[in-house]
């Protein structure tokens, strides 16, 4: 580092407030969300409600929003210059409770615990995006671009064309290219999700070069509760959900649900899953009750459902396949 380095280091930009408010916002949406999964856990909302139709896409919303929001705050703190003591510090914190995450649901949830969730993907996103802080925010672009592409081919047009069997292992799942990955409660793969990071890095950088961070400096100067959340997303993400279902479990002692059908959200999630492939419909409706009706004739349905087997088991899918010629 020389002198002129010492003297006039990069200085650090002050803090847009509306970015932490739209954090803050993502929050409420994320513990809606989570509110509406625990209410399904526990019986009160049927099975399948927390993956399928509106909140499916609510969920892939949220998701996107906090992953663009780091990218633009690491643009924010990282460029020009890469602060690295700062970087490595955040990092630590989100890899860490990453990880604790992990372990947690491993006990509570070892059929469907979070293996690569929200915040295993910012964490390495953030590391691969500062490959990308001095780029040119249209080269980013259309980086992000490209991914959205292969994303609408694997998931419409060409429905399974970028995904392998060679990725089902958890170890490689996390990568996005998994025929089935293994059942997790919050699975967020680097592929196609680094898209929506690298779009928040796009945007930012342009922004610089535009020189609107003043003017969006300036649209929230106060800040508010939902800022303040923001600022302290990490820790309101790690306490919010075990609150949430304390409260819902609480209530379940008062009022329990009533017992659930298994066949109707194995149903339901099944066809939900099967025409997001592209199939026909009806073929689906066949297949899925071909299926549900064979699980529970054979006592599968309750250990599939509990995540004590995976779709994988040899059981299941020698079930599949015979409901697969059925349905023809």
């Amino acid at each position: 580092m020389t002198v002129a380095e010492t003297q006039n280091p990069t200085p650090r930009r002050p803090r847009i407030t509306l970015i932490d408010t739209l954090r803050g916002v993502a929050l409420i949406a994320m513990a809606t969300y989570h509110f509406t999964w625990d209410l399904e856990f526990f019986g009160y909302v049927d099975p399948g409600t927390a993956t399928q139709g509106f909140f499916r896409v609510y969920a892939r919303s949220i998701a996107s929003s906090f992953l663009f929001l780091a990218g633009v705050s690491l643009v924010l703190a990282h460029f020009p210059k890469i602060r690295w003591q700062p970087f490595w510090k955040r990092f630590a914190m989100v890899a860490g409770a990453a990880v604790a995450i992990s372990i947690a649901t491993l006990i509570a949830f070892p059929g469907e615990w979070i293996y690569f969730g929200i915040l295993h993907n910012i964490a390495l996103s953030s590391l691969i995006g500062l490959a990308f802080l001095r780029l040119p925010p249209l080269l980013t672009g259309a980086i992000v671009a490209l991914v959205v592409v292969a994303m609408i081919v694997d998931y419409s047009l060409v429905p399974g064309a970028l995904d392998s069997a060679l990725f089902d292992a958890r170890y490689l799942s996390w990568l996005g290219f998994a025929e089935i990955p293994p059942r997790s409660n919050d699975y967020v793969p680097l592929f196609p999700w680094i898209a929506a990071l690298l779009a928040g890095v796009a945007v930012a950088r342009l922004a610089i070069s535009k020189n609107w961070l003043p003017k969006l400096a300036a649209v929230q100067t106060q800040e508010n509760l939902l800022s303040k959340a923001g600022r302290h997303s990490l820790i309101v993400y790690l306490v919010h959900q075990p609150v949430l279902i304390a409260l819902v479990y609480l209530f379940s002692l008062v009022h329990p649900a009533p017992p659930p059908d298994p066949r109707i959200g194995y149903v339901r999630s099944c066809e939900a899953g099967c025409t997001g492939q592209g199939n026909d419909a009806g073929l689906c409706q066949k297949f899925c009750g071909c299926t549900a009706d064979k699980l529970i004739a054979q006592s599968l349905m309750t250990p599939l459902q509990s995540g004590t087997i995976g779709p994988q088991d040899e059981r299941v899918q020698s079930l599949a396949e015979q409901c697969s010629i059925e349905a023809q």
